[in-house]
């Protein structure tokens, strides 16, 4: 039996060192592709034999295989620390490979997005597993400028914006929160930190939120500037030059996602506020407190939250995946066999959880950030859950096995699910048994209308930076954001005006958040097909997971029999989660 335990992962598979004996032939591999790539750009007409176009995508797929592996190192390698100088320069390095790579293959891009409806039918026909992304370029056609237009931008980025948000990065994962828990003052990373959101003292609860938030606040002005210059680049690339509609249409056809689906799921979301404003006046009453502060969202039931130690939680997570696909659990499984994942806690590392997945035939790298509470074998479950969609599609072209962002979250929210199930399953103690569905719920609301609400306040913040309004009127604005989630079911203290600059999506991937509203709801839809077909369902939940990015999202939910631009399947999702708070309180009135 294997025993788990928490260590930092192994980059090897990528690199075995940076600047070692394959670095170097990763570099000598895109010397030559890019060459050969660049010579069939003469061969680029409308009417390019079919054979001759497949080998250009041939060659254009295994430059991007070698700079995946070049670019994938330096990312994580930067992760593990990101105060480590040569791991800043290495990546920095990459980046600006990465741009050169990229500026030399554009003309490929620019070509196919200039031709024909009917030309780009011929070829797309006859690209097999690469049809859908070269199917999603046509979709950029409006919105892509020239050649010389389009290198300028990749140039001014490495050095500009990317560079502003890698100093976000590196100034936010310093900070240092210091609390006194238990009569002991701490010293602790944001991870850290997070982990007694569940604590049982509401005097603890408070004292962790005031904490974080003191130490963003000491740093607003240049956080801020960094989000204001964010939001400007955004806006001068996407509506200046791009010509999209709004801020939020440049995130959406990436997404392969049209803007009315995004204002109906974001509609639907703010129709059902009412929701989570019952279950915290209940939570309120539940946990002995006239209301509900937001220190106290995720307070526990319990008086001593249940912990794990780390073998325990992945033995766990393993069962729940094994007890519903033994196929989910191999590969999950297999992120542990080759040493893909960092859970240790430490200073420097990347605060939060992540998957990578950089190619089809490497085993995915997941990194959290393990501190024993049931939320972080939660996580753990999530992350696992991205690692095995990724491998589900692994038999596709790199170029298509990613899923798309919005059904990103469909395999984690599930595999949530599954581990939740098995602890209800296990759990004999009632008291336990309400605790976890509580944290249930309290786990929807942060995955779906918090970050429903994040992107609906990013809409606003986009527009109120652009008209020139003062960090201070930004926070004031976040705050009536709050008010409207929470209604008067929560009191909402002051130093939640700094929780926007916390938040680091708003920084590395605008108007990303919805994606996880869309994952959870659709998952949950899932989940409950899974109830009532029981096993039955599994193949079909397979074959969803199998088509990675191969395929439009609208295609794939209907392949399932779910229309995403109806209103009814978003309250579907909310209607499941009515359903969890009647099951808890039912479970509490049997107290």
């Amino acid at each position: 039996m294997t025993t788990y335990t928490q260590t930092r992962w192994s980059l090897n598979d990528l690199l075995d060192a940076p600047d070692g004996p394959r670095f170097n032939d990763y570099q000598s591999q895109l010397t030559e592709l890019l060459g050969e790539f660049e010579t069939a750009r003469s061969i680029l007409t409308p009417d390019v034999a079919l054979p001759d176009f497949a080998r250009v995508l041939d060659t254009y797929e295994a430059i991007t295989v070698a700079l995946r592996h070049l670019l994938s190192y330096a990312s994580l390698w930067f992760t593990e620390d990101t105060q480590q100088q040569a791991a800043l320069i290495f990546k920095s390095r990459m980046d600006q490979l990465a741009a050169e790579v990229q500026n030399r293959t554009l003309f490929f891009s620019l070509w196919f997005k200039s031709l024909e409806d009917a030309q780009a039918d011929r070829l797309m026909a006859a690209a097999g597993d690469r049809r859908y992304f070269l199917e999603e370029l046509r979709h950029f056609k409006p919105h892509t400028l020239s050649e010389a237009e389009e290198k300028l931008i990749n140039l001014k980025d490495i050095n500009g914006i990317d560079a502003l948000v890698q100093l976000y990065d590196m100034i936010t994962s310093k900070f240092e929160f210091t609390v006194d828990i238990d009569g002991q003052k701490k010293t602790m990373t944001r991870d850290e930190l997070g982990s007694y959101a569940r604590h049982p003292s509401a005097d603890v609860r408070a004292a962790i939120y005031q904490e974080l938030y003191r130490v963003y606040a000491d740093q607003r002005l240049v956080l801020a500037q960094i989000y204001s210059n964010r939001v400007r680049d955004w806006y001068n690339e996407s509506i200046q030059l791009r010509g999209y509609r709004e801020p939020i249409s440049a995130r959406n056809l990436a997404n392969d996602i049209p803007d009315a689906v995004t204002d109906t799921l974001l509609a639907v979301a703010r129709q059902n506020n009412h929701l989570y404003q019952r279950y915290f006046k209940l939570k309120a009453t539940w946990i002995g407190l006239p209301k509900l502060r937001r220190y106290d969202l995720y307070a526990p039931l319990l008086q001593a939250e249940k912990q794990f130690e780390f073998g325990a939680a992945v033995d766990l997570v393993l069962a729940s995946y094994r007890d519903f696909s033994p196929t989910l659990a191999d590969h999950a499984q297999r992120i542990f066999a080759e040493n893909h994942i960092d859970s240790e806690l430490r200073q420097g590392k990347r605060g939060g959880a992540f998957c990578s997945s950089p190619l089809p035939q490497l085993a995915p790298w997941v990194l959290v950030n393990f501190a024993g509470r049931a939320r972080d074998v939660a996580t753990l479950a999530h992350e696992l859950g991205h690692a095995v969609h990724a491998l589900m599609a692994q038999d596709h072209s790199s170029l298509t096995f990613h899923s798309s962002l919005p059904l990103a979250e469909t395999a984690s929210t599930f595999g949530e699910m599954l581990l939740t199930d098995r602890l209800l399953k296990d759990e004999t103690d009632a008291a336990v048994r309400r605790d976890l569905l509580a944290d249930k719920i309290d786990d929807t609301y942060a995955t779906i209308q918090r970050q429903a609400y994040f992107t609906i306040f990013e809409r606003d913040a986009h527009r109120l930076v652009m008209e020139n309004k003062s960090t201070d009127e930004i926070a004031a604005f976040y705050v009536t954001n709050l008010q409207e989630q929470f209604g008067d079911a929560v009191e909402i203290a002051d130093e939640f005006k700094w929780e926007w600059i916390s938040i680091p999506h708003f920084y590395h991937v605008p108007f990303y958040t919805y994606a996880y509203s869309f994952g959870q709801l659709f998952a949950l839809a899932l989940y409950q097909m899974y109830r009532t077909a029981g096993q039955a369902f599994e193949p079909t939940y397979l074959k969803i997971l199998s088509y990675g990015g191969s395929e439009e999202p609208a295609k794939i939910l209907a392949s399932v029999g779910i229309d995403m631009a109806s209103p009814a399947f978003w309250q579907g999702g909310f209607n499941f989660i009515g359903k969890l708070i009647d099951d808890l309180e039912a479970l509490e009135n049997a107290k």
